[in-house]
């Protein structure tokens, strides 16, 4: 007979010996520099994306009725923010920042890539035990707190 102990590790996911998201990745359990938690991510992401259909419904009411180009203005927001500050307003708010494996700015590239894939949602709610989302492993970048 199966009982939960057989099934339980599985439904767990791996065990990666970490005790904090970013552990591996060398980042801080706390503070300035440690990975940004779902909570914070989630929040900054409807800072934004309120920020854009208010800006959908001003300048194109008529032609936003799916919601489209509300998504439009949040790629376009986060390439030209992200690669140029490593943030958006939503995350400047929340105090994130978009980096680099190496803690260097995101740039262009990589913020088009991670923008793109972002608004396809499945990758943001894909993550891996150090929170990093499908976004951010394929643009090899991390969103971490600033305070």
């Amino acid at each position: 007979m199966i009982d939960r102990r057989d099934v339980g590790s599985w439904l767990e996911g791996p065990q990666t010996g970490q005790q904090y998201p970013g552990q591996r990745l060398g980042r801080p359990e706390e503070g300035p520099g440690s990975v940004g938690r779902f909570g914070r991510r989630l929040v900054a992401l409807l800072v934004d994306w309120y920020l854009c259909w208010a800006l959908a419904q001003w300048l194109l009411p008529q032609w936003n009725e799916h919601g489209l180009v509300t998504l439009g203005f949040l790629l376009v927001l986060n390439v030209v923010l992200v690669g140029a500050t490593g943030h958006t307003p939503g995350h400047f708010v929340l105090g994130l920042q978009v980096q680099t494996m190496e803690g260097r700015p995101v740039g262009f590239a990589r913020a088009a890539v991670r923008s793109v894939l972002l608004c396809l949602l499945v990758p943001p709610v894909v993550f891996d035990p150090d929170q990093r989302g499908l976004h951010d492993r394929a643009a090899n970048t991390v969103l971490v707190r600033t305070r």
